[in-house]
């Protein structure tokens, strides 16, 4: 989600349909959760600061993914504060819109989200929203376009996982050879 790069993808592919991949948009709908979470957790006594810890990916979990134990301390930490509650079922909804099998399906739960997320009225996810109103029509493309970026990814993070690790190459062949290695097994 860069500005350039959609200026580039237009100037170029002028009859391309430009998608935004949702791992993007749902990594951002975390950041504002994580953010909500830890000025909540910072204006906590030190007692009540013990329901938070490892908590990100409580919270980040999808709920009904959780077991009894942790989807009753994911409870407890919500009852500590409203925003953290709301931030809450707002990554929730958000994840029930990035879930729609189909654009029109997707257009609604998104306008939903978008009313609640008003009302919510919490200041991190008042910049996630604006953020999803100014790509909203390449966001929305996702619905309609069944590939995804995420092979590519995984890749990249291969290759910088395989050069921290090398601490570099001194020739080029062999740091293509170990990438080919790695990647194709």
């Amino acid at each position: 989600m860069n500005k350039e790069y959609l200026r580039l993808a237009k100037q170029l592919l002028p009859n391309a349909t430009i998608v935004i991949d949702r791992f993007h948009v749902v990594r951002h709908c975390i950041w504002a959760l994580e953010n909500v979470r830890k000025r909540v957790q910072s204006r906590l006594p030190k007692e009540q600061r013990i329901y938070f810890k490892r908590s990100k990916k409580l919270l980040i979990a999808h709920m009904d993914k959780l077991s009894a134990e942790n989807k009753a301390a994911v409870e407890r930490m919500l009852l500590v504060s409203p925003d953290l509650r709301n931030a809450y079922l707002l990554k929730e909804k958000f994840y029930e819109f990035m879930a729609s099998k189909d654009a029109q399906t997707a257009h609604e739960r998104l306008r939903a989200f978008r009313l609640f997320a008003y009302t919510a009225d919490i200041p991190e996810f008042t910049s996630f929203l604006a953020m999803i109103e100014n790509w909203q029509p390449y966001i929305l493309n996702a619905f309609n376009c069944p590939y995804s970026n995420g092979f590519t990814e995984g890749v990249n993070n291969t290759v910088k996982v395989i050069k921290r690790i090398a601490y570099g190459y001194r020739n080029f062949r062999n740091f293509r050879a170990r990438i080919f290695a790695t990647v194709n097994t």
